[in-house]
């Protein structure tokens, strides 16, 4: 018997990674939708080998796709797991979810999974990268999307949380070390774009204490706040020595040194490039009328 949960996965040419994730959930779940971005190789063609219902829509940012996707499709039911497509539910964790499911109604809104995440085919068990706890099985009349995020995504439910116990292992097969160097000078734009915007109120709680989105904002404000091209140095610092990221080896040198120095110094640079332009442009003579 299938549980009563609609999948939506979000694409644009993951031939290389569709497959896996599918087969995760297919057998257990009622539907499946595919949000694509007019992928050009073979996604949708797999998609349809699992039954999925493939809707294609212009990508604008992720969290715009993902509004779309959670507004306009005909879910039928009221509970949605939602997935990236470099995103596998492990047996141990589809287990649970189906066992939830099996008394009652689950007594929460939303439900915390465990991301185990891969770099360059090693798992990054180390530097705050594990445990790391994602919202992504949530009641359709709960969860809400902030449209104003423009670098990542995150899902916020109106009511309460819970952990469940089990991993969903995030592993890109599309991902060379050249594809996420360009990917990431492609999101730090974005971050730097929405440090900028200091009108913009987040829509999650600051809470040192609270859930994952909660201590994540929370954090993210005393980051904000924390001088440029310094706070990248401290934070490898930090990820890399006190929260042994050592451990991780070889691929865990490459990988904190990008994600928490190099990465970060990119977007200080960007905010530093925006704020000198626009001081510039201040201080440029205005033509006499």
């Amino acid at each position: 018997m299938k549980v009563p949960i609609s999948v939506i996965i979000l694409t644009y040419n993951e031939e290389k990674n569709i497959s896996s994730t599918l087969e995760a959930v297919h057998s257990w779940v009622d539907e499946i939708f595919i949000v694509d971005s007019f992928s050009k190789d073979r996604t949708i063609e797999i998609a349809g080998c699992y039954g999925a219902t493939v809707v294609q829509h212009a990508f604008e940012t992720h969290s715009r796709q993902w509004g779309f996707a959670l507004n306009h499709l005909p879910i039928r039911n009221h509970w949605i797991l939602g997935l990236d497509a470099d995103q596998q539910i492990m047996p141990e964790l589809a287990m649970e979810i189906q066992e939830l499911f099996n008394q009652q109604e689950p007594a929460f809104a939303g439900y915390y999974v465990k991301r185990r995440m891969f770099f360059l085919g090693k798992w990054i068990r180390h530097g705050g990268y594990y445990p790391l706890y994602l919202l992504k099985l949530f009641r359709k009349d709960a969860v809400f999307i902030d449209e104003g995020e423009l670098m990542d995504h995150h899902f916020y439910v109106r009511g309460k949380t819970a952990r469940l116990n089990h991993d969903l292992i995030e592993a890109n097969q599309n991902e060379t070390l050249e594809f996420w160097l360009s990917k990431h000078i492609r999101y730090a734009k974005l971050q730097a774009q929405e440090q900028l915007e200091q009108t913009r109120k987040s829509t999650a709680h600051a809470n040192l204490v609270g859930n994952q989105d909660e201590r994540r904002q929370f954090l993210k404000n005393g980051w904000e706040k924390m001088p440029l091209f310094l706070r990248p140095f401290i934070y490898f610092f930090y990820r890399y020595f006190f929260q042994l990221g050592f451990l991780d080896g070889r691929t865990g040198l490459i990988f904190h040194l990008l994600q928490a120095f190099w990465y970060r110094f990119v977007v200080d640079a960007k905010i530093y490039e925006a704020q000198r332009n626009l001081k510039n442009e201040s201080n440029r003579p205005q033509p006499v009328q």
